[in-house]
């Protein structure tokens, strides 16, 4: 059980179910038992009884959490801290907006990412089968014609030949592309390594650096709502939106303006967390005694900036493959169409 994901759809409902119980003046372990006798599946109602076990002890409702094995450490530290707050009620609602957040973000990738992928793939289909089974076709209408086709429609020809005769080859290279992508899923660390490399070379750039970007802000709103100083809302967002060389020396950058005398804007400009935009919304807040709610304002359009980027981004490579893929198409019918209207011609 320990091994268990719990993805953040989940969390963000249990976050929210537990806000409401407690708010209704229910103690904690009253509110896991409500939520244990309402779980639907048996793998619900066991982890509901881990966290029951441990309350029955007298420990808090972030000890539960800790100890079951199966919460991020994030989500326990922050309950934690709104338990010696006095802000649990509002922690709890803030960390299930943070996975509600998360859910659409991981779903606009998603959605983004499939449709040029399959786009991509049908592309490639349309072109091999071209040169595969329709250039060969072509070829023997040249040559009863007496004629020849283009080099170019040739060179094609020859290269699906050989495409066709190094298919067994081809299907195992893919079969082994497959397996090894099925071993990655799989294998937790190897997952990890290889995304971990990835942010070290892209995690700050483009894309990716607003999302870094995006997770930090909300994070930091999170813990500023939950009570923390802002040195440590720092901390604490950087542990969740960190991960990269690049991204983690953003954090230690505005770590050290800090330190150094720079209010909380200067900072997160200095360290190019904040556009400057954001920065002076951000100072009018701090100024005005509501530093926590610019915050939580920066956030919110930081996530839809982040939509509309990945939107932009969908939107140039799908009329780009689109482009390509009709010129490609369009080139391999032009080198065989246009000598053999030459032929047809001539005959006439």
């Amino acid at each position: 059980m320990k091994n268990k994901t719990l993805t953040s759809s989940y969390l963000s409902a249990l976050c929210s179910e537990l806000a409401m119980l407690l708010d209704a003046g229910l103690t904690a372990i009253d509110s896991v038992q409500i939520l244990q006798d309402d779980e639907p599946g048996k793998e619900g109602k066991a982890i509901m009884q881990i966290l029951i076990d441990t309350l029955e002890m007298g420990e808090p409702l972030s000890a539960a959490l800790k100890g079951s094995g199966l919460f991020p450490r994030y989500m326990a530290h922050m309950v934690e801290i709104g338990e010696k707050t006095g802000r649990l009620v509002q922690t709890l609602g803030a960390l299930s907006e943070y996975y509600e957040r998360q859910v659409r973000l991981s779903s606009t990738i998603r959605s983004s990412v499939l449709y040029p992928a399959v786009l991509l793939a049908l592309m490639v289909v349309v072109v091999l089968i071209l040169i595969v089974q329709v250039l060969p076709i072509f070829n023997d209408v040249f040559n009863r014609l007496g004629a020849q086709m283009s080099p170019l429609a040739d060179s094609l020809m020859r290269f699906g030949g050989w495409l066709g005769n190094a298919s067994a080859v081809i299907a195992v290279i893919f079969g082994a592309i497959f397996i090894l992508a099925i071993i990655v899923w799989a294998v937790p660390s190897i997952r990890k390594s290889l995304t971990k490399g990835f942010s070290d070379r892209w995690g700050d750039r483009g894309v990716f650096g607003k999302i870094a970007s995006s997770r930090f802000v909300f994070a930091m709103t999170l813990g500023m709502a939950s009570g923390l100083d802002t040195a440590e809302a720092i901390d604490i967002a950087a542990a969740v939106s960190g991960g990269s060389k690049a991204i983690d020396n953003k954090h230690k950058r505005c770590s050290g303006l800090l330190s150094s005398g720079s209010t909380l804007s200067e900072a997160l400009c200095g360290a190019g967390i904040l556009s400057p935009q954001d920065g002076k919304m951000l100072s009018i807040g701090s100024r005005s005694g509501k530093a926590d709610a610019a915050m939580a304002e920066i956030a919110r359009r930081s996530d839809l900036d982040v939509q509309d980027r990945v939107g932009r981004l969908v939107g140039k490579i799908e009329p780009t493959l689109v482009i390509i893929s009709s010129a490609i198409v369009g080139v391999i019918l032009l080198s065989v169409m246009l000598p053999l209207m030459g032929i047809m011609t001539a005959i006439g």
